[in-house]
This record gives C-alpha cells, structure tokens and sequence, in this order.
C-alpha cells in the first residue's frame, strides 16, 4: 500500500517542498544555472509537477503536462518520498528502473550535488508543515 493517501496529499507536499528548496538561494541558484525544465511524473497516487529552472527564478507547477521539459521523471510517490530523505540512489534506481528518466541523463546526474542539502532539509519541511506522520526514521 502506498504512503500517500490521495494525490491531493502527494502533490500538497512534493510542491510545497519544491517550493521550499527554490528559496533557498545555495540550492536554487545551482538549479538556477542548469536551465531545465524537468517534469516529474509520479505515481501511487498520481501527481505530475513541472520544476522550471530555465528563468530567473524556479518555478513549481503542479498538474502541468503541456510545457515542454527536457527532462521526464517519472517514478512512484514513494520512492521520489525516500529520495528526499536520502534513501534512494539515484544512479541505482534508473539502472533498476524504479526511476526512468527521459533527457540529458548526465546534466541530471550533475543536479544530485547541489540538492544534496535538501535531504537534510525534507524532515524538517515536513514536521514544520503538519505532514510529520510522513516522517521515515
């Protein structure tokens, strides 16, 4: 049974998450800086979210599937929930297919250093935004 309830639920706190990260100006700038547009394709529940780094300032938008992204992720709501939390290896999971990704695979792959932070960050987000029973200890 997946974690997330609804994908009401899911897509409240990938977004809110999102969001979160793009105002912190050492993650954000080096997202900044790789121009991408990357949609992520979730499942279990189902979600879609576009993370818009190619202008001034990343943009978050859920439900959006008419932009065009350089990049597609696409994976289940669980398994992008233990990657925030540290618990998932990128480079793994696409050889295991548990995440497939579609697009420049190593300028993705050169994301993973400036988003490490937020894996420390995720907890925290969560408990302070009222979804603490999503806490993976």
């Amino acid at each position: 049974m997946a974690l997330f309830e609804s994908s009401d639920k899911f897509e409240q706190v990938i977004t809110g998450f999102f969001r979160f990260v793009a105002d912190i100006p050492e993650i954000a700038d080096k997202l900044l800086a790789s121009k991408l547009v990357i949609r992520f394709i979730y499942s279990e529940p189902d979600v879609i979210v576009v993370v818009d780094c190619s202008g001034d300032r990343i943009e978050v938008r859920p439900g959006d599937n008419e932009s065009k992204a350089e990049v597609v992720m696409s994976m289940k709501a669980d398994i992008a929930h233990q990657f925030w939390f540290g618990k998932v290896n990128l480079t793994r999971a696409l050889t295991r297919r548990d995440v497939i990704a579609k697009g420049p695979i190593p300028r993705i792959l050169k994301l993973l250093p400036a988003i490490k932070p937020a894996y420390a960050l995720y907890p925290r987000y969560l408990e302070e935004n009222g979804y603490g029973e999503y806490i993976i200890y």
